[in-house]
């Protein structure tokens, strides 16, 4: 049986479906807050059969940040998917980001070796892999600390690290490092907030650059990991390194609208996130626009796939098909 954690989230629900689709017993954790509407939506997406295939999972109450819940839910299970995380780039959620990415993987873990679980697969990212100026980065790039990363970048970091911990220690392993995840999903989570501002009328581009893969590779890939017999390894999942104008106008351009045409120079985002900071105290709000946020705009790193596609041989998806795919779903949700 396979276990997966976050499964409300993009890649989860995406994983879940393409699991129970192939007929493979699944669990997934759920807190008892958990919404799984969402969960139910993307199943819908792909199948008439939903419901149905929505009725497989057996969903286990838990919490990352309970040991105890953990160790129960893996009665049973052979293998494990660790998708959750939290993504932030608000400053006034750092702790609670810092613990439940960095401590939740640290009991996740932990769980694994109590149980003996065959393999695990984590889900990192790249903003858990070095930098490298002028050459595309791969997964040889030793990630350094500087005042630039944001704590999203440190929390992915020191939870990888947990997870190599966990493979000196004798834990079967495998560590993907998703770039920019296209896929539908929560519209206002995550990468998927992408195509709201560009519906919404966004004029404005910045600079920076990075890498984009399409939901379903990472989905195959993740699954190709968990089957092969590779072990304390990690792979970067991206199918191409665009600028955000480029893909800001391929967002507009599936969703009917104007692309952006304005360009944004470093001192007006850092306007910007300073505005919105003041506004934030004045309103008592979480601040919207973030220093990080800011820097990331201007930023460009480009990723190299060329590990993962000479040992599997994986064609990933062109990021414009990723982008028309989801943003049909987007236009019949929000023209329903």
């Amino acid at each position: 049986m396979d276990l997966v954690t976050g499964g409300t989230g993009l890649i989860g629900s995406h994983l879940l479906y393409e699991l129970v689709s192939q007929g493979k017993p699944v669990k997934a954790i759920r807190r008892s807050t958990s919404n799984l509407e969402r969960v139910k939506k993307t199943f819908s997406y792909y199948s008439e059969d939903s419901e149905e295939l929505f009725s497989r999972i057996d969903w286990v109450e838990g919490d990352l940040l309970n040991p105890d819940s953990l160790t129960e839910a893996m009665e049973g299970v052979e293998r494990v998917y660790h998708c959750a995380a939290m993504v932030s780039f608000v400053t006034q959620q750092k702790q609670q980001m810092m613990e439940n990415n960095v401590s939740g993987t640290a009991n996740v873990v932990n769980a694994c070796l109590e149980r003996g679980i065959r393999k695990l697969c984590f889900v990192s990212s790249t903003a858990a892999i070095g930098y490298r100026q002028g050459e595309a980065v791969d997964e040889t790039v030793i990630w350094k600390y500087s005042k630039h990363r944001s704590a999203y970048s440190v929390s992915k970091y020191r939870s990888e690290m947990e997870v190599w911990r966990g493979i000196g220690e004798g834990l079967n392993a495998v560590i993907v490092n998703p770039s920019i995840v296209i896929g539908p999903g929560d519209w206002n989570r995550s990468s998927s907030t992408i195509f709201k501002p560009v519906w919404k009328g966004l004029s404005f581009y910045t600079c920076g650059m990075t890498g984009y893969v399409d939901v379903w590779d990472v989905v195959h890939a993740m699954i190709t990991m968990m089957e092969s017999t590779i072990s304390g390894e990690r792979f970067i999942l991206s199918s191409e390194n665009l600028s955000y104008r480029e893909v800001f106008t391929l967002v507009a351009n599936a969703l009917g609208k104007k692309p952006p045409k304005h360009y944004a120079p470093p001192f007006l985002t850092g306007m910007t996130w300073r505005s919105d900071w003041l506004v934030s105290k004045l309103l008592f709000r979480p601040q919207l626009f973030t220093r990080d946020t800011a820097r990331s705009a201007h930023h460009k790193t480009c990723f190299s796939n060329k590990k993962i596609r000479d040992l599997t041989g994986i064609d990933f998806k062109p990021v414009k098909q990723s982008i028309s795919e989801t943003a049909k779903i987007f236009l019949y949700e929000h023209n329903e």
